[in-house]
């Protein structure tokens, strides 16, 4: 799901409030989350998960086509951890995975 398409969703499942307001709520989410992140802060959202930022070191790196060293500096991403809630809602809807081949579909 895009941003575009969560605002669509929001909107026809709240038909009380403007698409423009709702935009606005969104943007105003996301940019809170990447504001806190940058802080180094962790951003729990109940249900949902953790956003976190973490450091990598900095290492010795390989350009894969001329396979020269090459140095990566350090550097911290975000990162997500799914929630409880969120995993077992995600689960219960999605058929077991096989990896027997008489199971798969034809």
């Amino acid at each position: 799901m895009t941003k575009s398409e969560l605002i669509a969703e929001l909107a026809s499942a709240n038909p009380h409030l403007r698409a423009a307001d709702i935009e606005v709520i969104v943007g105003t989410v996301f940019d809170e989350i990447t504001a806190a992140l940058a802080r180094g802060d962790r951003v729990e959202l109940r249900g949902f998960g953790a956003f976190t930022v973490k450091r990598r070191n900095a290492r010795t790196g390989r350009n894969p086509r001329t396979g020269a060293a090459v140095a990566v500096d350090e550097k911290a991403v975000p990162f997500f951890k799914a929630g409880k809630e969120l995993r077992e809602r995600v689960n219960s809807s999605v058929p077991a995975r096989t990896t027997d081949p008489r199971r798969l579909p034809a």
